[in-house]
């Protein structure tokens, strides 16, 4: 289940963006950065307004009901029906135009389900084609309308005061980013600053170089946007991205060469997603919950296979039964990934930048077997119930392997967003050992992208057949 691998990857060939590794700053503290929190700290548009739109609508839309079937129960229905089923806003500039389809489309379904559910129940007070088609123009045209007016005041409220933003990167880059920006105020975000290693560069907004400046930049301009302009920023300026999320500002990755991923929003024509620095993503707490039980539960089972691995292989290969290597988590974080040791490196230069030593002829018969049947890979279930991993996720790899990658691979840095996994869907789609880094970053982003706690489920079980025809690491 391991995902070891080198530079390049002998699956691919790396791309050279001709960009120099980022490494905008040095930590300010021992803990990182830290910057006064601004209150009340940015958050996204409430749903209130939208929600009270819809509901407005649907009680509008039931005015069309004929007085004999216009009961309580049914306009409750027809109003639980509609706000279940309102569109969810996705881009930061959303037009009602951009939602038109949608929303017509929804309010139909209510409308067709509301007729089904009366003519089964009482079918003598179905409603006629002429009660149903006013009913829903009726209703269409009010969400419509409100929703539109929503989105308008959003607009001008973002166009009277724009949030004021700082760009992450090579200067270079987040100059060019940030003048597309400048040139297009219906964005409603306005770079005030870059922040990069060097100041050399194009001219346009001040070079942010230190902890002090970025924090003056922060409190002069009531920063409230960070957008990183490079996949590697996402990485290496973990504590950097996390102080300023934690101070307020809401984080944005920004494609500014060729997509790596489908990303949602859109930014002055730039692909963008927004990141969730530290916060819980949706969903977590069932997959932290899936981990615990199942990670809990086969450590008691396979607790006595682990003590006769280790014994054996104290016995044919000597003392230092347990492998620990740091690798880089969620967010940039490193932790200390244990595994049953199958290979010594010569030393530590070798243990963080060689690549797989899977199928070498030094490699002891007892090793091998523990390789070819992952149960090496068994003692991360102790990282998955400390937290530092969990059962599903990318494959974490060496801080020296993850700045390479990042370089040179569209969209390897972002695979950070969620936390390490011991397998994944890269993984159950035969991409281990010696693979495409590239095709591993695509499946583990679309992982991210698609996440539900039913997939965890089935990669899982994925994984659990395959370990029944094994085939190394």
């Amino acid at each position: 289940m391991t995902a070891e691998s080198t530079v390049p990857s002998p699956g691919a060939q790396p791309r050279d963006h001709g960009l120099s590794p980022v490494s905008v700053l040095p930590p300010r503290t021992a803990g990182g950065f830290r910057f006064p929190l601004r209150r009340p700290p940015a958050r996204p548009a409430s749903p209130v307004p939208l929600l009270a739109a819809d509901l407005c609508a649907a009680l509008l839309g039931a005015a069309a009901l004929d007085e004999a079937v216009r009961r309580p129960v049914l306009v409750g229905l027809l109003a639980a029906g509609a706000v279940l089923l309102r569109p969810r806003t996705i881009r930061r500039m959303t037009g009602i135009l951009d939602e038109l389809p949608v929303v017509c489309g929804r309010i139909a379904v209510v409308w067709l389900g509301l007729a089904a559910a009366l003519a089964a129940w009482h079918p003598d007070r179905a409603l006629s084609a002429r009660v149903l088609l006013l009913g829903f123009a009726l209703h269409a045209a009010t969400a419509v309308a409100g929703r539109g007016l929503v989105h308008w005041r959003r607009r001008r409220a973002l166009l009277r005061r724009p949030r004021a933003a700082l760009v992450i990167g090579p200067a270079a880059t987040a100059q060019r980013v940030a003048a597309a920006v400048l040139r297009h105020p219906d964005c409603g975000v306005r770079p005030v600053g870059v922040v990069a290693e060097h100041p050399e560069g194009p001219a346009g907004l001040p070079v942010l170089t230190t902890g002090e400046e970025v924090e003056r930049a922060l409190i002069q301009n009531g920063v409230r946007a960070v957008l990183t302009v490079h996949p590697a920023v996402r990485t290496e300026q973990g504590p950097l991205l996390r102080a300023l999320a934690e101070s307020g500002c809401v984080v944005w990755e920004v494609d500014a060469d060729s997509p790596a991923y489908e990303m949602r929003d859109q930014l002055a024509g730039f692909s963008c997603r927004r990141l969730e620095m530290g916060s819980r993503r949706r969903g977590s707490i069932g997959k932290r919950i899936l981990d615990i039980a199942v990670s809990g539960a086969t450590l008691v089972l396979a607790g006595p296979l682990l003590l006769v691995c280790a014994a054996v292989l104290r016995i044919t290969d000597g003392p230092g039964v347990v492998f620990r290597q740091e690798r880089i988590g969620k967010d940039g974080r490193p932790f200390t990934l244990l595994k049953l040791r199958t290979h010594r490196p010569v030393d530590a230069h070798e243990a963080a930048t060689r690549w797989s030593v899977a199928g070498e002829v030094e490699m002891s018969r007892f090793c091998r077997f523990l390789r070819q049947t992952s149960l090496d890979e068994l003692l991360q279930l102790w990282n998955v119930l400390w937290g530092d991993m969990s059962l599903v996720g990318p494959r974490p790899e060496r801080p020296y392997f993850v700045g390479q990658f990042s370089q040179s691979y569209p969209g390897y840095a972002a695979r950070h967003r969620m936390r390490t996994g011991i397998t994944g869907l890269a993984q159950v789609n035969g991409l281990r050992g010696d693979t495409s880094i590239e095709d591993r970053a695509r499946f583990d982003n679309a992982y991210i992208d698609n996440w539900s706690l039913w997939q965890d489920v089935c990669i899982l079980l994925r994984t659990a057949a395959a370990l029944v025809r094994p085939t190394g690491s």
